[in-house]
């Protein structure tokens, strides 16, 4: 069964936020390791975080890219967008002292709202894909006779 050519554009959107993110942050490494201690939480976490989430935002946007490995790439998205809404929840409600942005050009002209609401748009993308693809599976498994 052939997929949707939405959604097909729609998972092409998910790979490009990752891309667009992961890329981001290599290209200025130095500006986001100083974003990323300036962060509210403890130094060793953001030293951790500095060399995993680039790593983790572009082998996810592969995943995506990947036929065989796309459904693990999408639940991958959904819980990485998750964590990041969750975070930003926590800024929007002001959980934190200080509300440092370590994202790249586009996503850091948003406000803090406009990023949480971006975000969500996001996550639900990425959950209709998912259903998708959830949905074209059930469609090639062999019915017992």
């Amino acid at each position: 069964m052939k997929r949707p050519l939405l959604i097909e554009f729609m998972n092409g959107l998910l790979i490009l936020l990752f891309i667009y993110s992961g890329s981001a942050k290599l290209m200025d490494f130095p500006a986001f390791q100083r974003a990323m201690h300036n962060q509210p939480f403890p130094g060793w976490f953001a030293a951790i975080l500095i060399y995993t989430l680039p790593a983790l935002e572009l082998g996810i946007a592969v995943l995506l890219m990947l036929t065989k490995w796309r459904k693990a790439g999408l639940y991958a998205f959904l819980i990485l967008m998750t964590l990041f809404t969750i975070y930003i929840a926590a800024i929007v409600f002001n959980f934190f002292p200080r509300l440092p942005c370590s994202c790249g050009e586009l996503i850091r002209s948003l406000t803090w709202n406009q990023h949480f609401w971006f975000n969500l748009v996001f996550i639900v993308v990425s959950a209709i894909v998912l259903r998708s693809e959830n949905d074209t599976a059930v469609h090639y498994k062999k019915v017992p006779v």
